[in-house]
């Protein structure tokens, strides 16, 4: 969960729904996963936004071609802070994609380290403890779970194939 919100893609979608397939065998506890997922996003969050905080929008000049981040997407991030301040952290940390990447605008835009902090613990616990419990209910029903997916396996890898060419092309298209 700390990758993931040092800006690296690593889905907590995976992460947090294996946990609570291990919350179904009963090998973890619901809740304690939920506060790890929380902790370990916290961590990485701060790092993100002292990165932001350090490099600013001259880091974003020289390397943020290499991660598909333009000035439109650092602005983006900025302005969401203006209008809605810190709280943004919390809701951000809802939403997929979104909840990887605010952090380093936070940082940027300098916003308050404390209240930035909590109000990400706050919202990454909540999608931590959510996506466990989805784990767990799947996991209760993985036998005949396993069947129906696997007839997708090809349409998934297609869509997520679909997804990364048209997210990269999207970037350079703006350049």
């Amino acid at each position: 969960m700390t990758i993931e919100s040092c800006n690296i893609p690593l889905p907590s979608e995976v992460i947090m729904t294996f946990s609570g397939f291990l919350v179904g065998k009963g090998e973890m506890n619901l809740w304690l996963a939920g506060i790890a997922g929380g902790i370990g996003c916290t961590i990485g969050s701060w790092l993100s936004w002292w990165l932001g905080y350090k490099g600013g929008r001259p880091l974003v000049d020289k390397y943020g071609k290499y991660l598909f981040l333009k000035h439109r997407d650092v602005e983006k991030g900025e302005e969401w802070f203006r209008k809605y301040g810190e709280s943004i952290a919390f809701f951000s940390r809802l939403l997929p994609v979104v909840r990887t990447f605010i952090s380093f605008p936070a940082g940027i835009s300098k916003v308050n380290l404390p209240k930035f902090l909590v109000y990400t613990f706050l919202g990454s616990v909540i999608w931590s403890t959510g996506l466990a419990w989805v784990g767990a209910k799947l996991g209760e029903n993985w036998d005949s779970l396993k069947d129906i997916f696997h007839k997708f396996d090809y349409a998934i890898l297609a869509i997520i194939i679909i997804a990364i060419v048209w997210w990269i092309w999207r970037h350079y298209k703006h350049e």
